[in-house]
């Protein structure tokens, strides 16, 4: 019988991780040392993404806040995690990593779309991370098989609030921008496996 070998972990320092990501042809998270290559989207995936981002940004107009699209990389200062949200927004001045420009520290909102391969990490660890943002108000879930949005929503003393929409003309008040989102606007050319079947 053979034995599987446990392969040992490499780890490496932050500068290296950078060095890494300018490289390469894909984009990768840092945790704590380790570099893990994240998957890519779906049409469905990339739908969701872009109609969130496009709605968010008209709706900000003239207001001081700024959203970013999955190119931007996140800093999650407290647990030592790089990785690149959806799309995030910031309000005010947008902080940025020690000696970076692609690096954002200080999100209010976070948008995960959901994917088979990421949605309990996106729901479990990654959520419990994305908490210890001071700046954090609001971490938004979108299904992209079916319509339905979960919006947490911190209320204070650790407490976060769940609410969940999935009716096609309820919109999701995102209270950190003072805005909203419809979602038919989140779920336009959206290949909904539910209603297809």
């Amino acid at each position: 019988m053979a034995v599987a070998q446990r392969q040992q972990t490499q780890y490496y320092t932050v500068d290296e991780y950078f060095a890494l990501e300018e490289r390469a042809e894909y984009r990768s998270e840092f945790y704590k040392g380790e570099i893990f290559a994240m998957s890519g989207g779906s049409a469905n995936h990339n739908r969701i993404s872009g109609n969130v981002f496009a709605s968010m940004r008209s709706a900000l107009r003239g207001k001081p806040c700024e959203v970013f699209i999955a190119d931007m990389r996140l800093h999650v200062k407290r647990r030592q995690l790089y990785t690149y949200p959806d799309v995030m927004a910031v309000c005010g001045k947008t902080e940025f990593a020690h000696r970076r420009n692609d690096t954002v520290t200080n999100p209010v909102l976070i948008v995960e779309v959901l994917s088979p391969s990421t949605e309990n990490y996106d729901r479990g660890k990654k959520f419990e991370y994305y908490r210890t943002i001071e700046t954090l108000r609001e971490y938004v879930l979108i299904d992209q098989q079916r319509r339905y949005v979960e919006r947490y929503q911190w209320v204070g003393l650790g407490r976060w609030e769940l609410t969940s929409f999935d009716e096609a003309d309820q919109v999701v008040p995102l209270t950190s921008l003072d805005i909203d989102l419809s979602l038919a606007s989140i779920y336009e050319r959206v290949d909904l496996k539910s209603e297809t079947t």
